[in-house]
C-alpha cells in the first residue's frame, strides 16, 4: 500500500481551491490539474508500507495530541520544475500546524520510517507539468478549521490514480 497522512477538506473549502485550479488552467498553455477529491494537505508521506507498518502508522497517528485548529489558504505559487511546474495553494504556516507536523514526524521515524527531509512547505497541489507564463499571486485568504487528519492509500483504480482514506485521527480524540 501507498501511505500518506493528510488534511482532508470540506466541499466548501475544495471549491474555492477547485475555482483557483480552473483560474491557472486558464491562463496555462498544458498541465495535469488535480481533481477535487485529490486536494489535501500531505503532513507525511510513508511510501509503500506493508500491513505492520500501517498498524505502526495507526498507533502513532492516535498517540498524537492536537486541538482543532484553523488554517488559511493565502496565495498561489509554483516549485519551478523541467518540463512544467507545480503549482500548489499555499497554506499560511501557523505554530499549530507546525506542531502537529513534527510530532507526527518525530514519531513516524521513532517507528522507523524514513521521511522526506525537505522544510515542511505547507501546500496544496494545484496542477503538475504546468507550463504558463502566470507568475505567482496573492489570493483573499481561505480557510477552514482542522478536526482531523486522516491516513490515506493512494492507488491505480482502473487507471485512474485514487485516495481513499483508510484511518481517522480526530483532535478530540485523547487516547
Amino acid at each position: 500500500m501507498r501511505l500518506f497522512i493528510a488534511i482532508n477538506f470540506t466541499n466548501e473549502t475544495i471549491g474555492q481551491l477547485l475555482s483557483l485550479s480552473d483560474e491557472l488552467r486558464s491562463r496555462s498553455d498544458k498541465g495535469r490539474f488535480s481533481e477535487p477529491m485529490m486536494m489535501h494537505l500531505t503532513l507525511a508521506f510513508l511510501g509503500e508500507c506493508d500491513s505492520r507498518q500501517s498498524a505502526t502508522i495507526k498507533e502513532v497517528m492516535k498517540s498524537v495530541q492536537f486541538e482543532p485548529f484553523s488554517i488559511n489558504i493565502e496565495r498561489v505559487g509554483r516549485f519551478r520544475r523541467n518540463g512544467g511546474d507545480v503549482w500548489w495553494a499555499g497554506v499560511q504556516s501557523t505554530s499549530a500546524l507546525q506542531q502537529l507536523h513534527k510530532d507526527l514526524s518525530e514519531k513516524l521515524v521513532d517507528s522507523g520510517f524514513v521521511l522526506d527531509e525537505r522544510k515542511f512547505s505547507p501546500h496544496i497541489t494545484l496542477g503538475r507539468e504546468v507550463v504558463t507564463d502566470a507568475a505567482p499571486w496573492q489570493i483573499k485568504p481561505f480557510g477552514e478549521t482542522v478536526r482531523s487528519i486522516e491516513l490515506m492509500k493512494s492507488e491505480r483504480i482502473a487507471g485512474k490514480l485514487t485516495y481513499t482514506a483508510i484511518f481517522k485521527k480526530r483532535a478530540d480524540d485523547h487516547n
